[in-house]
């Protein structure tokens, strides 16, 4: 029995954040070599070659038409890309910080903080449930990687004012206006399949960020471009799974409010884990497995319609 077309988004999001997974995991090692922004530019650059083939193959294989933009659309699409960029940096900054993990902590804040920009700026129906899943998967992933393994959420109250903290609210809260602003360009296109608006709009996205981050680095560093030009055997994986996921991610925020797909985009936690403890054996701690339970509850929420 095939599943119904508003369910959809949930093994889209499955799938989008399995291959984010398989993305980081290839761009790590690209990191020593290209440097971050290095790094980061081949997702960019090395996606498009893949968002142009998925564009190709939805307009073929579907039959749809490519959708004609419109000055909503465009100011949409440009808000999430720059936004995508802006949190991206300050992840950075927050990362160059003595006390980074602070930062990171409050950089996961983003399914919260996107439950609220989705029902302020879309007028997503958002529920009680979907609040207190994104509450508890939020903490929850913070649980799983605490800054202070033996008084966790001390430690998050008090230092909630530092430089990193700051910088990882800026992340999280960039990252949840990058949510709202692909949101929102796939719902300014009313009359357009949404697989083919989401296509449509990784391909510009895409674009917009490989231009201006490259632009930005050939003015400032060009000879990091020049490195991810020679290393583009390697970065194919990078850009591959990255455009897998960035194609995943843009159809489930089509069909469904992003407070929902962010939500259980958290699965990626999970996934890394069952990464680490195959690779490296490792055991859970009782405040990890803690946090593992409230992650685990929230993505049953989500996914049951919270």
């Amino acid at each position: 029995m095939p599943m119904p077309a508003e369910h959809l988004w949930i093994p889209i999001t499955l799938f989008a954040a399995a291959a984010q997974t398989v993305r980081n995991a290839a761009q790590k090692h690209l990191t020593a070599s290209l440097g971050t922004l290095g790094a980061t530019l081949v997702r960019f650059l090395y996606g498009l070659p893949f968002a142009l083939t998925w564009l190709a193959a939805v307009a073929l294989v579907g039959g749809h038409a490519l959708p004609q933009p419109n000055p909503a659309f465009a100011g949409w699409l440009l808000f999430g890309a720059v936004s995508q960029i802006g949190g991206t940096a300050f992840l950075l900054r927050a990362m160059q910080e003595r006390n980074f993990t602070l930062g990171l902590a409050y950089a996961k804040t983003e399914a919260l903080q996107v439950a609220f920009f989705g029902a302020l700026f879309l007028a997503d129906p958002i529920g009680p449930g979907a609040y207190a899943a994104a509450l508890c998967g939020t903490l929850g992933v913070m649980l799983m990687s605490p800054i202070d393994r033996e008084r966790p959420l001390r430690a998050l109250v008090s230092g909630w004012t530092s430089r990193a903290a700051l910088c990882g609210l800026a992340s999280g809260t960039c990252f949840g206006f990058s949510a709202v602003g692909y949101r929102g360009a796939a719902l300014a296109l009313p009359d357009t399949p949404f697989v083919m608006a989401a296509a449509f709009g990784l391909l510009l996205a895409q674009s917009v960020q490989t231009m201006l981050l490259g632009g930005w680095l050939l003015a400032r560093t060009p000879a990091v471009v020049g490195a991810t030009l020679r290393a583009w055997r390697s970065s194919l994986v990078v850009g591959c799974a990255g455009a897998s996921a960035s194609a995943g991610w843009f159809t489930a925020m089509a069909i469904e409010p992003i407070a929902h797909v962010r939500t259980l985009a958290l699965v990626e936690l999970f996934f890394a884990y069952l990464v680490s403890r195959k690779l490296f054996r490792e055991k859970l701690t009782p405040l990890e497995m803690s946090g593992v339970l409230l992650l685990g509850a929230a993505l049953v929420i989500v996914t049951l319609g919270g």
